[in-house]
């Protein structure tokens, strides 16, 4: 018997949210059919949306010179604020997201570089974790250092 494949798109509205589509699809034709009752199918299949978020971040302090090996001091740096932000761009609500953040912030000997001193949270819950004793943190070698500024 002749098959015929065709792909069905569908367009949804963002403000209808749904969890399924339900599709009825009848075939019809000129001839005679000896079991016209299997020319009816209706189906129906859950609709998940595609979340569209976007993640920026920005910083006041681009640059900062670590100092050369041996010379670290007990005093800490300059303050810089990191501004993280998640927006959801698209129509359909996000729920449940999580962000995770590993702070790179250990030198030679285990300096420590980088501390955080406050967290604020817009809209959101955020807890600061140090890593577990057995995380993969691996200090950042001096020479590594020298050949990045990043």
């Amino acid at each position: 018997p002749p098959q015929v494949s065709f792909t069905l798109e569908l367009e949804f509205s963002c403000s209808v949210l749904l969890d399924r589509a339900e599709i009825m699809l009848q075939a019809t034709s000129d001839s005679t059919e000896a079991t016209p009752e299997d020319n009816v199918v209706e189906l129906s299949v859950p609709i998940r949306y595609e979340p569209d978020l976007f993640l920026s971040s920005n910083t006041n302090l681009h640059r900062y010179e670590v100092h050369p090996l041996g010379t670290f001091t007990h005093s800490s740096g300059p303050e810089f604020t990191t501004t993280v932000k998640v927006q959801n761009l698209g129509c359909y609500p996000v729920q449940n997201v999580t962000l995770h953040m590993a702070l790179p912030a250990l030198g030679h000997r285990r300096a420590t570089i980088l501390s955080v001193t406050r967290v604020l949270a817009d809209n959101a819950t955020c807890e600061l974790r140090p890593p577990p004793e057995r995380s993969r943190v691996v200090p950042v070698p001096p020479e590594e250092l020298l050949r990045t500024d990043r």
